[in-house]
């Protein structure tokens, strides 16, 4: 909750699926595939999943920072991380499915958008295609809408806040890396629409992809304690 408005389009990608699909979102914030599996998040995932769940795996952002703890590279221990959870999965009767990352609100001084992580699309999509994995390019969508709409157009779908325009951050906070609900229910359209165009699932586990508008109480952030008990808990190994 103190994080809001931050939002995950993971966190709102149940807003396009059938009531009765359960989504189970084990994102984490700052994680990159080298922490979330070297950390025993991973571990819990697969210790958990059952023939016929998905595994829907996004990654490229923290994976390309310099710090050495956190960083992969694209071509090389990158691709090897991935497939630790495609063959997780697989071993255990459940479907992989490979999402780049939305770009960021990346515009420089003349409103271009410059490219920021392809390295990491580009070997995620060669991965995917060496292991007969479904791929959405999140990323290459985005980045033409992020286009198309300019620094101001697409300033709404990111945490750019004013002072006192929102409580957790009284004195504004600007952060072009992370969505708000706007923008994570646009990204979280796109992956349920592909994930029926491309009959990843079936068209029948899908809803509302043509809906133009949620009410503010469809987006909802669990209150700190919870977040942390969940987040300790969905981790095997290391913490």
């Amino acid at each position: 909750m103190s994080k809001a408005p931050m939002t995950g389009w993971g966190q709102v990608l149940h807003l396009f699926l059938a009531p009765e699909m359960e989504v189970v979102n084990c994102a984490r914030a700052g994680a990159s595939t080298r922490t979330f599996s070297d950390r025993g998040r991973l571990d819990w995932i697969l210790a958990n999943i059952r023939p016929g769940d998905y595994l829907i795996a996004s990654f490229g952002i923290n994976d390309g920072k310099p710090e050495e703890w956190l960083r992969t590279e694209a071509y090389g221990d990158f691709p090897v991380y991935l497939r630790r959870f495609i063959d997780g999965a697989r071993e255990r009767n459940a479907h992989p499915v490979l999402v780049s990352p939305p770009e960021r609100d990346t515009h420089d001084v003349h409103g271009n958008l410059p490219q920021s992580i392809t390295e990491y699309v580009m070997a995620q999509a060669g991965v995917a295609a060496e292991c007969s994995v479904p791929f959405i390019d999140l990323y290459g969508q985005s980045r033409d809408w992020w286009s198309d709409l300019g620094p101001e157009g697409v300033r709404p779908f990111f945490v750019h806040l004013e002072p006192n325009e929102h409580p957790n951050y009284p004195e504004g906070f600007h952060d072009p890396g992370h969505l708000v609900p706007a923008g994570a229910i646009a990204c979280a359209r796109y992956v349920a629409y592909s994930l029926v165009a491309e009959q990843i699932i079936p068209a029948h586990w899908a809803r509302d992809l043509d809906r133009g508008h949620f009410p503010p109480d469809a987006v909802t952030w669990l209150d700190d304690a919870t977040h942390e008990a969940l987040t300790r808990a969905r981790t095997l190994g290391k913490g």
